[in-house]
């Protein structure tokens, strides 16, 4: 892991454009709703945050805390959210300490539990994540596991 760096945004607001563009094309999900949320964040309008891992000046690693991740369960929140690494770092632990950097933030700022959703098994489970139950997403078809973590 070493050369990479942690940060929040807050660190480095002037990557908030870089940060939407490279989240919305990972998720698709519209630039401009990543940075409404990052605004908000870097406002101060809420802790809800965003989390990057660098290698040098390139975004490779990142995820975000919203309020619901597009699930009916309006009362499990905050929710982790848009987790990815690029192919090439990963397994070498960057979602990993992402994750742990964002558990250990919320905690700081007294917001616990916090939540995910993922199709994933047994990735998050490492990290100290607890399967919770099964969420309906917003148009989606199928039911998701919904993680807890706190």
């Amino acid at each position: 892991m070493s050369g990479y760096t942690y940060i929040t945004l807050r660190e480095r607001p002037q990557l908030k454009k870089a940060a939407a563009e490279w989240f919305h094309c990972k998720w698709q999900v519209p630039q401009e709703a990543y940075l409404a949320c990052m605004e908000a964040y870097l406002n101060m309008e809420t802790e809800y945050g965003w989390y990057l891992c660098l290698d040098g000046d390139k975004i490779i690693g990142g995820l975000g805390v919203i309020e619901n991740d597009f699930h009916d369960r309006k009362d499990l929140t905050p929710n982790v959210c848009a987790v990815y690494t690029e192919k090439e770092y990963r397994s070498k632990g960057i979602a990993g300490r992402l994750l742990h950097m964002v558990v250990d933030d919320m905690k700081s700022k007294g917001i616990t539990p916090i939540y995910l959703v993922t199709d994933h098994t047994g990735f998050y489970e490492r990290y100290g994540w607890k399967f919770l139950c099964m969420v309906q997403g917003d148009d989606e078809p199928d039911m998701t596991r919904m993680y807890i973590h706190g």
